[in-house]
């Protein structure tokens, strides 16, 4: 697609962040919006301010984990806006825990909405899309689909499930000339309430040497940069000149050439980098044997 003006665009996981500010960048351009989300109230809020700039804008509550539901949504914005020329997969959850500190319900909890939930909206939304004659499918995975770190193998699983799942399908679209695309998209660091609402367990301890609050709180302060705005422009940028990899920041730039030019060498890079920061990272003692800040 050369332009958003006058076509129609479903958001998931628009209450917020990278979401909400696709759905606030794209009605500037004069793009009709369907968003959904589970936090109904952030959804109203995303919904009011993207009607204040001038376009038709439904809203839904839809679980992406749950196909019905997502395929539900699909035929009912085409019903209310006549076609849908792209989605935006972009709901998704963090998870944080080594692989024996994890359990079994946490790998399938991040999959079924990090991982499946692409795939539910890819499918319901991609018949309609070629209905159109002009589509996109958008999905985002992250920094973390493209270079892996101890503690996180849950959300990595997801998000290079993402990267391979959309890859393929761009190929397919390609072969097919249907005038349809598929970008994947790596933001690095967004300022948005994903690692807030993470779940993580305290076997983090053994590769961050923090509890899990702590670590939480050391991310949110140093690593997130981008903010979603930012975000939402090279996204949407990108999708106009149809790019395969959406990159988002100077750290997802600068990880996509690491494990580029080093992919099997990186890894012993990031082990030593967080041994390094686990032994200097400001700590006392707690009482459960955890060291934590006070």
């Amino acid at each position: 697609m050369k332009s958003f003006e006058n076509k129609v665009a479903a958001i998931t996981g628009a209450s917020s962040g990278i979401g909400r500010a696709l759905a606030c960048h794209l009605a500037r351009q004069g793009c009709h919006l369907a968003l959904s989300d589970i936090n109904v109230e952030g959804l109203k809020e995303t919904a009011e301010q993207a009607r204040k700039l001038g376009v038709s804008v439904s809203q839904q509550q839809v679980d992406v984990a749950d196909r019905a539901a997502v395929e539900a949504w699909a035929e009912q914005i085409v019903s209310e806006f006549g076609r849908v020329n792209a989605i935006f997969n972009n709901a998704g959850v963090a998870q944080g825990g080594t692989v024996e500190g994890n359990a079994y319900a946490d790998y399938e909890w991040i999959m079924s909405i990090n991982f499946w939930g692409v795939v539910n909206g890819t499918k319901a939304f991609l018949p309609y899309l070629k209905a159109a004659g002009q589509g996109h499918v958008v999905n985002v995975s992250s920094v973390f689909g493209l270079f892996s770190q101890p503690g996180m193998s849950a959300y990595n699983a997801s998000k290079f499930a993402v990267r391979g799942f959309t890859e393929s399908l761009r190929q397919e679209l390609d072969m097919a000339a249907c005038g349809v695309s598929a970008s994947c998209v790596h933001p690095g660091g967004i300022r948005t309430n994903i690692a807030k609402t993470a779940r993580m367990n305290d076997s983090l301890a053994k590769v961050t040497g923090q509890a899990a609050e702590q670590a939480r709180q050391q991310f949110n302060d140093q690593l997130l940069r981008t903010t979603p705005e930012q975000a939402a422009r090279v996204i949407v940028n990108g999708v106009l000149v149809n790019k395969r990899r959406i990159l988002i920041g100077a750290d997802a730039h600068a990880l996509d050439w690491m494990q580029r030019s080093m992919p099997a060498l990186y890894q012993r890079l990031v082990t030593l980098s967080m041994r390094l920061a686990a032994r200097f990272a400001p700590k006392t003692r707690g009482t459960d044997g955890v060291r934590e800040i006070s």
